[in-house]
């Protein structure tokens, strides 16, 4: 007499292990949006930037020490206003173009085609005191729509 076979051969659950794997491959894009962590890597990337260029304008502002209205970084001239670069100045300083961001309102650095993600400088303020108080800029982000 043939004994009977019980469970399955090792072909078969290959087989079946190699079935999962496609059909895992193909369902994955479709139910994980990768492409929100990307807008919020990107978007905490350029204010990552932004405030290495500020602090490091800064620091060639206070090298100078004459208070320049400009200061060179990397061959390109940045506009300070209280001894930080200003709303324009700082786009400049952190090499953050219209390629890649929305940069349509001055200081605010946003995902193309995306509300919500974005990255807000304000530019250092001086009190009226005597001397004069400096706030150093503002950066804030903002995540909530990316």
């Amino acid at each position: 007499m043939k004994k009977q076979q019980s469970g399955f051969t090792m072909i078969e659950l290959i087989m079946v292990i190699v079935i999962l794997g496609i059909l895992a491959a193909f369902a994955l894009p479709r139910f994980a949006d990768f492409g929100k962590d990307a807008r919020v890597a990107s978007i905490n990337g350029a204010a990552g930037a932004m405030k290495s260029a500020s602090a490091i304008a800064h620091a060639a502002y206070l090298a100078a020490g004459n208070k320049p209205a400009t200061v060179k970084l990397e061959g390109t001239d940045i506009v300070l206003e209280h001894g930080y670069p200003t709303q324009a100045g700082i786009l400049a300083a952190a090499q953050i173009t219209a390629n890649d961001y929305d940069i349509a309102t001055p200081g605010t650095v946003a995902v193309k085609s995306t509300t919500n993600c974005n990255v807000v400088y304000t530019a250092a303020t001086a009190s009226t005191a005597t001397p004069p108080v400096i706030t150093p800029p503002t950066i804030i982000v903002t995540a909530d729509g990316c």
